[in-house]
């Protein structure tokens, strides 16, 4: 099987992403990168109306992403085109390929109907990194509803560039952490009040870092009372902040409905022991209170951050678990080796 894997992105993301996607390949399968932003800026494309307006409107950048995909898939002849991260192709040009299309959707609830829905009707298989959508369906039962051709869960999951894979279970822990906790993460405007209750409760203990204009922060801090300035950090840097850190706060766009990002793996493949949202989802992902830790409400986070702080051994136990479980269950390799079965089910159901 030949696997086209079509994703946007840039600078250090764009590195390991086209390098560990090629290195998922083997005897039995191929996986072709192929980085959309490459050929258009697709950030324009971020809405399914603005994509009709461009398609309509024949825009030159548009037109030369798809006809450089139609010049990969002459070449490089693959069975599959699974596209990944701000989908850019027209349904109508969809349409035209005579091959096995999947969409990947991992943006969750809050932009499903500007990234996602308005595509399930064009491609052959969606794929879901959570089970979570609201309070009314799951995932599967709304891309069903919707029209989706066939669905399965496949989560994301930890690539090896955001680890350092000469630590062991032996050394994960050995070394000095002073940061007491972190959130790394946009500042969106309704985590707000999350973070501003942990840092009044934590004052200089806790460190929030992420995507945030001067605006926002500026707003963040009127609003809540000054709880502090969140800073920039480049991708690159993650791994070195996360080895310092002794608690890391997983908080979602809509709690346990967007649930399932890299973070929730990134954080306790570098030692972090893990509080994170998500309610009766998280043991999609992890045995609760074992390897991760959950909350319900700000009220709960600080109290269980405070315990967790005060009781190293217990913290540690939990950080050594989490480790553990992503090391074992959740890297990238693995997703993609997962995923082979899944196009193959699908391809075969469609012949029948």
């Amino acid at each position: 099987m030949r696997i086209l894997y079509s994703f946007n992105k840039r600078g250090f993301e764009l590195d390991y992403w086209t390098r560990e996607i090629a290195a998922a390949s083997d005897a039995n399968v191929q996986f072709i990168p192929f980085n959309h932003d490459a050929h258009t800026d697709v950030r324009r494309l971020s809405r399914a109306q603005v994509l009709d307006n461009f398609y309509y409107d024949r825009d030159p950048g548009l037109m030369h992403l798809y006809e450089t995909l139609q010049e990969t898939m002459a070449r490089e002849k693959p069975d599959v085109l699974l596209v990944d991260n701000l989908q850019p192709y027209h349904p109508e040009f969809l349409r035209k390929l005579p091959i096995y299309k999947v969409m990947r959707t991992t943006d969750g609830p809050s932009v499903a109907y500007e990234r996602d829905i308005p595509y399930v009707h064009a491609f052959d298989h969606i794929l879901y990194n959570n089970p979570a959508y609201s309070r009314d369906l799951d995932t599967r039962e709304k891309l069903l509803y919707v029209g989706a051709k066939r669905v399965d869960l496949w989560p994301l999951g930890l690539f090896d560039r955001m680890f350092d894979p000469t630590k062991t279970e032996e050394t994960i822990l050995a070394h000095e952490r002073d940061l007491d906790v972190i959130f790394v993460g946009a500042l969106f405007f309704d985590r707000m009040p999350l973070l501003a209750a942990v840092r009044k409760a934590f004052g200089k203990r806790f460190h929030v870092y992420g995507l945030c204009s001067w605006k926002r922060n500026l707003y963040f801090n009127a609003k809540y009372g000054f709880p502090g300035w969140v800073r920039p950090i480049a991708f690159e840097d993650y791994v070195p902040l996360y080895q310092r850190s002794k608690i890391g706060i997983n908080a979602h766009i809509r709690g346990k409905y967007t649930l399932g990002g890299y973070r929730m793996f990134d954080l306790p493949a570098n030692g972090v022991m893990q509080i994170c949202d998500g309610g009766e989802y998280l043991p999609t992902y992890y045995e609760v209170d074992k390897e991760i830790v959950g909350y319900g409400s700000p009220e709960e986070l600080v109290r269980k951050v405070g315990w967790y702080l005060d009781h190293p051994d217990e913290r540690n136990t939990i950080a050594l678990n989490g480790y553990r479980a992503v090391l074992s269950r959740h890297r990238m390799r693995q997703r993609f080796h997962e995923l082979v079965p899944l196009l193959r089910a699908g391809m075969n159901d469609r012949l029948r």
